[in-house]
Formats: structure tokens, C-alpha cells, sequence
């Protein structure tokens, strides 16, 4: 919590790109910069459409940030406890997260823009985006580009395993932006809106 008389959060701006999608897969949020970097992975994993299943990390010039374990020392520090407005980003400033160590789905995180919350704002919130982001476990991104090419092919003699693989209601072009932010009012609320939920 706060201190008393602090002065009220700002609003980050975020453009979140998928590297290596083509065409690109991206979305717009806008968080506060007092949550902790934890947060915004539980955040970046309801706008991705990922249910936090695997390993994840930020990274910000040599300093990296994920989920720490005394077992296995590395020189990855706790994302818990760090603030977004601890890492002093501006406007322009870049920060790099990576999801799933195996597929390695890697995002560049763009500050678009830092303004004053205003009264009342509800955050976070998805503002617009484009295209779905990839199945969960597909092995990454060129695989996934390799998914695209055979769904847009009928004739594709992979067509219909893929098909059903990713099932009936799959669409790589649609972004459910509803969905999405009723996802981020429950995280909002310190609420776990699927499995393996911090």
C-alpha cells in the first residue's frame, strides 16, 4: 500500500509485439507503474490468451526478472517484489519478456506513452490489438508461422490435423478484446483467472 500523500500512480502505455509474427501480433495495455513486475507477467498472460503454465522472464539491459528458486542460483532477481517504477522507464524506453523457455515466445514491451492516472480509471485495460497469439506448446514462433500457412491452405495434407489440433473456434485474426478485459478486472481484483495463477 501506498504511503499517505504519495503522489497517485502513473500510467504506462505499453505496446507489447510478438517477435519474429508476421504479420505482427501485438497488444495495447495500460497499467500503472506501482505493480510489481509479477503482476504485469499475470497481466501480459490474459492478454496473450496463455493460461501461466511455464517459466517466464523480463529483461532490461544485464538486469533480469522471474520467478526465483534458493535450489537452482541464478542471477535472476524476484519479480515479485520489483516495481514497475522501479526500473525508471520513460517514454520510448524498451523491456524485454520472454514466456516459456521451451517455445521462447519472446515480446518486445514498448512505453508508448506515461501520463497521470486519472480519477476513477479502471486498470488494467486492454485498448486494441491485433491477431491472436499462438496456441499454448506449439513450439514457438516459426512453428507457429508453419500453423498459419497450412490453416490458410484446404488442400494442405495437413489441413485437417491442424484444424483440429487447434480446434473449431481457433481464429489467428481475431483479437476478443471483451474477453480479455473482463479477464483484467479479475486480475485487478487480485482474482486468478485460470491454472497456475500467482
Amino acid at each position: 500500500m501506498p504511503p499517505k500523500n504519495s503522489p497517485p500512480p502513473l500510467v504506462y502505455q505499453l505496446k507489447v509485439t510478438l517477435k519474429g509474427a508476421k504479420p505482427p501480433i501485438w497488444r495495447r495495455l495500460l497499467v500503472t507503474d506501482d505493480i510489481s513486475l509479477r503482476r504485469l507477467h499475470n497481466i501480459l498472460q490474459v492478454a496473450c490468451g496463455w493460461s501461466n503454465s511455464h517459466l517466464h522472464e523480463f529483461s532490461m539491459g544485464r538486469s533480469r526478472y522471474g520467478r526465483t528458486d534458493p535450489e537452482w542460483p541464478t542471477d535472476m532477481k524476484s519479480d515479485t517484489a520489483k516495481r514497475l517504477s522501479s526500473l525508471h522507464l520513460a517514454e520510448k524506453s524498451k523491456l524485454e519478456y520472454v514466456y516459456d523457455f521451451g517455445d521462447w515466445w519472446e515480446h518486445a514491451i514498448l512505453v508508448e506513452a506515461i501520463r497521470p492516472r486519472k480519477e476513477g480509471e479502471v486498470l488494467p485495460i486492454c485498448l486494441t490489438g491485433r491477431r491472436a497469439f499462438p496456441p499454448e506448446d506449439f513450439g514457438g514462433v516459426w512453428a507457429y508461422m508453419d500453423l498459419l500457412a497450412v490453416l490458410a491452405d484446404p488442400s494442405d495434407s495437413e489441413y485437417e490435423d491442424k484444424k483440429e489440433w487447434v480446434g473449431p473456434y481457433f481464429d489467428p485474426e481475431t483479437v476478443d478484446l471483451p474477453f480479455v478485459n473482463q479477464q483484467l478486472r479479475l486480475v485487478a481484483r487480485g482474482r486468478q483467472p485460470g491454472i497456475g495463477w500467482d
